[in-house]
């Protein structure tokens, strides 16, 4: 499926479950990972995962079109459009759209670096996900100079 194909498609599923046109633009984002989907607030376009479509599919993938359409629709009526929101939780059982999208295989086997820092004075030890620089930082109890003590690798 093409662009033009998508921006037909998101056009025709508006009309007949929204019974309202949809004037902006849809396009596939190679980008995303962890989402089916994404309206963008500003510019009232929406992006999807390309990869959403070839594994599982066209009917899934129209549930996750639908989805989106919710987010434009209310948005732009001035109602709740957030996930959380009555509204949408309403609009999205009456249309027949998914809450969730399925994880694509492969992406999820990602891994997370942790840091673990040691103080050299009172051993206290710190894990964090992103590097600190030692130089400048210190123990937050003692004020004891840290060191940098191993590198974890965690699955997300």
């Amino acid at each position: 499926m093409d662009q033009q194909e998508l921006q037909a498609l998101v056009e025709a599923i508006s009309l007949e479950k929204f019974g309202k046109a949809f004037r902006h633009k849809a396009t596939f984002n190679h980008r995303l990972r962890t989402t089916g989907g994404r309206y963008m607030l500003k510019t009232h376009h929406l992006e999807f995962n390309p990869l959403q479509l070839t594994t599982y599919g066209l009917e899934e993938f129209k549930r996750i079109i639908i989805h989106e359409l919710c987010h434009y629709h209310l948005h732009l009526e001035g109602k709740g459009y957030r996930h959380g929101d009555r509204d949408f939780k309403e609009l999205l059982k009456t249309t027949g759209g998914t809450r969730f999208c399925q994880s694509i295989p492969g992406l999820s086997n990602r891994t997370r670096t942790i840091y673990l820092y040691t103080c050299k004075d009172c051993g206290r030890e710190y894990q964090r996900k992103r590097k600190v620089d030692i130089k400048k930082y210190v123990c937050g109890i003692c004020h004891g100079r840290l060191s940098l003590t191993s590198k974890l690798v965690k699955p997300r």
